[in-house]
């Protein structure tokens, strides 16, 4: 820690501190501000001026007061305890320091980001006279009942083991390894390592995205997948139920470690959403799903500048996770009011404005976030990735604004909300025709091993039926469906039950809230196999009418609810069903 090195402030503009003729500070250093100690990073150095970015309320600093280097780049502590945590953008535990000041953060508050006096149960995997390099695991403990926490050697070390501690109980920084570097140097080993979050974790080798995450959401695993290790957007106006669609991933997903982070949203909703996690029961493990999950909270009344600081400390604790060889999956809600903190910054930095007043650096901004996903090989052989999902909220649901048009380039899912399926209580409101995912040839070979070649093919007369039911809904719209054949009515009403039966989906019904990928193939299989046997009697001159009264419409709808998710072999009783009143509507 650089300490002596103190300057004073020159001038304050909002989170915007400056340092006149200072030599003393380095482009991204984490330096404190004020008598308080105010956390700040240097993002701006001239031969007459410092610019420094202060993280907390700057409400009664005044010029003169000190400024002082740390000569380390802004960093979070990594190690057992960031599980079952609720932590600000950049990073204090906000359980502790409600324990310290109160309900209300207090300016300065100097929390240690672990518990420190906290032990844990630690096994040594190392022992002396072993070679290990970076990335090597040399100690786990149970940081939750589900998660091993596993410690590496930091990413840049390598060397043999000096001596270790016995297993038993060992406090975050307690030494319990030492290593010798090649140059004779003694390293301790703790329970901990620091890491700057502006710069990616290493990894030994990319990966090609070959496995999918599975949420249990029938519109996304089967018409918009996305892969482990991928990237999506889910842009939507106020009230489209981004929010909500990132809960149900958070739930749901075969994720092993959830990263939320809530980046300016409202208060209530991030509430809302540590009241339901800690609530709900995680469907693998039984636990509670607080035990494999880290929360950032910044919402929109805290400091703006930490809200940009919030989406770069959710990346590196999940790239810390896919290191131990986990699958992290963060939801990042929302992209767009840190986009709005970037460009609050900007305009009091005087910089010259792009579009829309974001500043010109904001897809490289963007795709510096998004590109730290993927599938890795990690340093010590294991294989883990991240996946980022980031909700994007346009001003009036337009998706031309520049924050979603940059988001559309860096991301291989587009998840788009529609406000008129939202107000008509159709959830996901995921829309059919505007959202699209490009990793269909990544996944098909793994939908076709564990699931057969037919789901894909049902997947795409799905898609089929549905493009041409918004083609067909255009004549609709101006003539009325009373004059189209009735091939183009069963069209019309086999897409209905797409859309009401299949691809809407109730949170709050047991068995619809997750539904397993088999059990959404067979439903595809009963849909298709009504408008083939249907398509046929039209093609006989039956009328469709006749056909709609036997019911088997509307009793397929209802089919999400009445067949529970471990009675699959139900699905043939429908089919049996619909050749039965098909057979009887012939033979009358």
């Amino acid at each position: 820690m650089r300490m002596n090195d103190t300057n004073v402030i020159y001038g304050i503009n909002g989170p915007v501190v400056t340092v006149k003729e200072s030599h003393s500070f380095s482009m991204m250093e984490m330096v404190y501000v004020g008598e308080e100690r105010l956390v700040g990073e240097v993002i701006g150095i001239t031969s007459e001026l410092t610019t420094i970015q202060v993280y907390e309320e700057t409400t009664g600093l005044r010029p003169g007061e000190p400024v002082t280097g740390t000569g380390s780049p802004m960093n979070v502590t990594l190690g057992p305890g960031i599980l079952d945590n609720i932590f600000d953008g950049i990073e204090r535990p906000l359980k502790a320091i409600e324990e310290k000041s109160g309900a209300f953060i207090s300016r300065g508050s100097s929390v240690s980001a672990l518990d420190e006096g906290r032990e844990w149960d630690v096994a040594l995997r190392v022992k002396p006279g072993d070679e290990v390099k970076g990335g090597d695991i040399y100690a786990v403990c149970p940081e939750t009942p589900i998660i091993e926490h596993r410690c590496m050697v930091p990413p840049a070390l390598s060397g043999v083991i000096e001596s270790v501690k016995p297993d038993g109980k060992h406090r975050v920084n307690d030494t319990v390894a030492v290593l010798r570097d090649k140059r004779g140097a003694l390293h301790e080993l703790t329970l901990c390592q620091h890491w700057p979050i502006r710069t990616p974790r290493p990894v030994a080798q990319r990966l090609q995205t070959t496995l999918p995450l599975i949420t249990g959401q029938r519109v996304i695993d089967t018409l918009f997948p996305i892969a482990k290790g991928g990237t999506a957007a889910i842009p939507g106006g106020f009230g489209t139920g981004k929010t909500m669609t990132q809960h149900q991933l958070a739930k749901w997903c075969d994720a092993d470690i959830i990263i939320y982070v809530g980046c300016g949203e409202r208060g209530n909703e991030m509430s809302q959403v540590l009241d339901e996690f800690s609530e709900l029961v995680d469907p693998k493990s039984g636990r509670p799903m607080t035990d494999r999950t880290v929360l950032i909270a910044n919402t929109s009344n805290m400091p703006v500048a930490a809200r940009e600081a919030s989406i770069y400390t959710g990346i590196t604790l999940a790239e810390y996770y896919r290191d131990m060889g986990y699958h992290v999956a963060i939801m990042a809600d929302s992209t767009s009011r840190w986009a709005e903190a970037l460009r609050e910054i900007s305009g009091r930095l005087e910089e010259m404005p792009a579009e829309e007043g974001f500043p010109a650096y904001l897809p490289s901004r963007l795709s510096e976030f998004y590109e730290r996903a993927g599938m890795s090989v990690n340093l010590n052989g294991s294989d883990g990735s991240v996946t980022i999902i980031g909700a994007v909220s346009p001003q009036g649901s337009d998706f031309s604004e520049p924050v979603t048009q940059n988001t559309k380039r860096f991301t291989r899912c587009f998840w788009a909300l529609d406000k008129a399926l939202a107000y008509a209580r159709h959830y996901p409101a995921i829309n059919w025709t505007q959202s699209y995912s490009e990793y269909f040839i990544d996944l098909d070979p793994w939908y076709t091993e564990n699931l057969g070649e037919e789901f894909i093919k049902y997947r795409r007369r799905i898609n089929r039926l549905l493009q041409e039911e918004s083609q067909l809904m255009e004549i609709v719209k101006l003539i009325g469906s009373d004059v189209l054949p009735d091939d183009q009515k069963l069209v019309i009403e086999t897409a209905r039950v797409i859309r009401v039966g299949f691809l809407q989906q109730n949170a709050f019904h047991q068995d619809d809230t997750f539904v397993p990928l088999e059990k959404q193939k067979q439903m595809m299989r009963v849909i298709l196999y009504l408008y083939r046997k249907a398509r046929q009697l039209v093609s006989a001159s039956v009328p469709i009418s006749n056909i709609l009264e036997t019911g088997l419409f509307d009793k397929l709808v209802k089919m999400k609810y009445d067949i529970p998710n471990n009675r699959l072999d139900l699905f043939d009783e429908y089919i049996a069903e619909i050749d039965r009143l098909l057979a009887e509507l012939v033979a009358s």
